[in-house]
């Protein structure tokens, strides 16, 4: 069975359902390059999909090592180079709440560690920079 299905709708659009979970999703090419902007594009998914599974081995290492990153916030930004046209970095903010004011050093090197060695993280080309910060809240 095929992970997903993608059907082209034209106008540069196209239409990927998740085959197990028949959940959908639409991409748009982006303004600077022929499209309309109106969902995400590809390169935003492949930026948001090293994000996701970042997030996602955190919470798995958090839930192994019993630390709560619930309401972690994650900003993300592509950064486009041209000839030839592809992703250049990512930079990635990890923006934990009051909780985190509380962990241990130990537990900020086991967080880290699992976003650098996410799967998506380590299928990219190593040209492609992933900047990633960590901001633990501070206490008074």
């Amino acid at each position: 069975m095929p992970t997903a299905q993608l059907i082209y709708q034209g106008m540069l659009r196209c239409q990927a359902t998740h085959t197990q979970s028949q959940t959908t999703i639409v991409t748009d090419a982006p303004t600077d390059n022929q499209g309309q902007g109106n969902a995400f594009s590809p390169t935003d998914l492949l930026a948001t999909a090293l994000a996701s599974c970042m997030t996602t081995i955190m919470g798995i290492a958090a839930n192994t090592h019993d630390i709560d990153i619930d309401g972690t916030r994650v900003e993300l930004t592509k950064v486009m180079a041209q000839n030839p046209r592809r992703v250049a970095e990512v930079q990635i903010s990890f923006l934990f709440g009051k909780k985190s004011a509380f962990f241990t050093q130990k537990e900020k090197n086991i967080l880290e560690h699992a976003a650098k060695t996410c799967p998506v993280a380590l299928s990219l080309h190593p040209d492609l920079v992933q900047s990633l910060s960590f901001h633990y809240h501070q206490t008074a």
